[in-house]
C-alpha cells in the first residue's frame, strides 16, 4: 500500500526495495505478490496503478526466476490484458496507464523469447487491434536480465561486450545506464537479425530439397512418357520454382560467407539445384 499510495507523486524507493525484499524471502512471496499486484495495476486511479506497474518491474529486475516463471503464466498475464481490452478495463483505464503495460508485455516479449504465453498474449493483442504497433522502449530504462537458461546467454559469446555490460550496470550515473541499455538492446537485435537469417537459410535449403525431389520423380515418369498434361504443367510450375530459388542461394552465400559449416551447406544445395536444372532442360527442354 505504500509502495503504490496514489497521493505521492514521485516512487518511494525504499518501500518497493523492502516489497522486493519479502518477495525474496517468502517462499510463495512471487505469488503473492503478483496477485496483489493485479489488482493495485487494475486500479481506477491512475497514480496508483503507475506506481504498481514501477513496483512490478522492479520485482522482475530483482526477484529472479521464481518471479519470471509466475509473470509467464496466463493467470497473471490475463490480469494485465484486462487493463488493456475494452471488455474489461480498458474502457475506463487511462491511456498513460495501457501504454505502460503495453510497454511492459512488449518489453518481456525481448527478454524472455522462451516464454511461448508471453510471446501469445502480446501477439494475441496485436491480432485483436488492441495494440496497434509495438512501443519504442525509453533508453533510461533498464530492462530485467534474460531467466537463466540451458543456453548460453548472447553476451557469453563475446566477453568485451559482457565486461563492459556489467560494469555499465553497476555504474550509477543515468548515462551509464542509458549505454547500457542501447548495448543490450543493440545486442538483442544483432541475435534478432542472426536468427531471421538461419531460419532463411533452412527454409530455403529444405524447400530446395523439396523441390529437386519432386522435379527428379517427375522427370522419371516424364522419360517414360507416363505423365498426363496436370503433370507436365506442375513439373513445369516446379522447373520455374527451382529458377527462382538460384539467386536466393546466392544472397544466403554471400550472408554466410563467414561461415564455413553454412556456406558449404549452401553450396552443396546449389550443386543440387543446378544438376536438377540441368537434366529438366537435358530431357524436357530439349524436346
Amino acid at each position: 500500500d505504500e509502495a503504490t499510495d496514489p497521493s505521492i507523486s514521485e516512487e518511494n524507493w525504499e518501500c518497493i526495495q523492502r516489497f522486493c525484499e519479502q518477495v525474496n524471502a517468502d517462499t510463495e512471496g512471487p505469488w503473492f505478490a503478483l496477485r496483489l499486484l493485479a489488482h493495485k495495476i487494475q486500479s481506477p486511479q491512475e497514480g496508483e496503478a503507475l506506481h504498481a506497474l514501477t513496483v512490478l518491474e522492479t520485482c522482475v529486475n530483482n526477484c529472479g526466476g521464481r518471479f519470471h516463471s509466475e509473470i509467464a503464466k496466463f493467470r497473471f498475464l490475463n490480469e494485465l490484458i484486462k487493463v488493456l481490452s475494452p471488455k474489461y478495463y480498458g474502457i475506463w483505464s487511462s491511456e498513460k496507464v495501457k501504454s505502460r503495460v503495453t510497454e511492459v508485455i512488449f518489453s518481456w516479449t525481448v527478454w524472455f523469447p522462451q516464454e511461448v504465453k508471453i510471446q501469445d498474449a502480446y501477439h494475441m493483442l496485436k491480432k485483436q487491434g488492441i495494440v496497434k504497433e509495438d512501443p519504442k522502449l525509453p533508453e533510461d530504462k533498464i530492462l530485467p536480465p534474460p531467466s537463466p537458461r540451458p543456453q548460453n546467454s548472447i553476451f557469453d559469446t563475446d566477453e568485451e561486450k559482457s565486461k563492459l555490460l556489467a560494469r555499465l550496470l553497476k555504474s550509477s550515473h543515468p548515462e551509464d545506464l542509458q549505454a547500457a541499455n542501447r548495448l543490450i538492446q543493440s545486442v538483442v537485435q544483432e541475435e534478432q537479425e542472426k536468427s531471421a537469417q538461419v531460419s532463411r537459410r533452412v527454409n530455403t535449403i529444405s524447400e530446395v530439397s523439396e523441390n529437386v525431389r519432386h522435379m527428379d520423380e517427375l522427370l522419371q515418369s516424364y522419360r517414360r512418357h507416363e505423365l498426363s498434361p496436370a503433370d507436365q504443367e506442375t513439373l513445369q510450375a516446379v522447373f520455374q520454382r527451382c529458377e527462382k530459388l538460384r539467386p536466393l542461394l546466392f544472397r544466403l552465400a554471400s550472408e554466410a560467407v563467414a561461415d564455413e559449416e553454412a556456406l558449404a551447406e549452401i553450396l552443396q544445395a546449389s550443386d543440387k539445384l543446378s544438376r536438377a536444372l540441368g537434366q529438366y532442360r537435358q530431357v524436357v527442354a530439349s524436346q
